[in-house]
């Protein structure tokens, strides 16, 4: 995620202006954190379907090992 989807996400939350005091009181840490995940959560699905959808992406015996490493791999690009 890059600083500017981070920041249209603090936006579209309302936490955009007010500082510190919008994070506590609104929970909205919280609510960042869920947008997160999910967004987080559509890119690995969407990941999934391209390897067991597309056979130029995935080689023909490509297991659900190596699915999840390309999942984790995700978190060091």
């Amino acid at each position: 995620m890059t600083n500017e989807e981070a920041m249209r996400i603090c936006t579209d939350i309302g936490v955009h202006e007010g500082g510190m005091e919008n994070w506590v009181m609104d929970n909205a840490w919280v609510k960042f954190a869920n947008i997160v995940e999910a967004r987080e959560r559509e890119e690995c699905a969407k990941m999934f379907e391209a390897i067991t959808t597309d056979a130029t992406v995935r080689p023909v015996h490509f297991s659900l090992a190596d699915t999840a490493k390309a999942i984790r791999a995700r978190s060091k690009a």
